[in-house]
């Protein structure tokens, strides 16, 4: 039931943002994570996961109103530090493999970084360590398994668009594209958790 919620919310919300009805919109996305938290605690997930989608909903709130976007950029690098604090084991076990998935996502980073730096402006710094978070999160989920490195990439693919619209350089259909590849990658490192965190094995999305 959780799951299907879920799902009906991201559904809801994309319609909101294509149609232009902020009420709905902001309503929608305030829902999105706690549902999606209250989902993974029924099926026994961990409290670091749960946590981090708690803290998400926070950023997801801060981010709507002017002048929170550092507020929500910290409730964000908080929930990071749960998400690689979680799949820090199964990068530690990973083994050679862990260090090609670490060369791959630095030399990302740094393409990114050096691209972006002129625009950002005041946010040089801020944006800076968020996105080392962010890209931990992504080579730590990938160690744990398929569905939670596509998480983690699309979660990397979802900041990094809202890093270029600060940089003035925003992408068509730019909200609908942050949005999307958002909730799949919370549902995806979320589902993707299950797999060996003690929880009942994810059901297949």
């Amino acid at each position: 039931m959780a799951r299907i919620l879920f799902l009906v919310l991201g559904a809801a919300h994309l319609l909101a943002l294509a149609f232009e009805i902020p009420v709905a919109a902001f309503t929608t996305k305030a829902l999105l994570m706690p549902v999606l938290a209250w989902w993974l605690h029924r099926q026994g997930g961990a409290r670091l996961m749960v946590a981090g989608l708690l803290l998400s909903t926070g950023g997801d709130v801060a981010l709507e109103f002017d002048g929170f976007f550092i507020v929500g950029m910290v409730f964000f690098a908080a929930a990071h530090v749960c998400y690689v604090t979680f799949f820090a084991r199964s990068f530690a076990a990973a083994g050679r493999r862990r260090w090609m998935i670490v060369g791959v996502y630095a030399v990302l980073w740094a393409v990114l970084v050096v691209l972006l730096w002129p625009g950002l402006g005041d946010l040089q710094i801020p944006v800076a360590v968020y996105s080392l978070l962010l890209t931990a999160t992504a080579v730590v989920s990938a160690a744990h398994g398929l569905r939670t490195g596509v998480g983690g990439a699309l979660f990397l693919v979802s900041d990094s668009l809202i890093a270029f619209r600060i940089a003035d350089m925003e992408l068509p259909m730019h909200g609908l594209a942050v949005m999307l590849t958002y909730m799949a990658a919370q549902y995806l490192l979320a589902s993707g958790s299950l797999a060996r965190s003690g929880g009942r094995s994810p059901v297949p999305a």
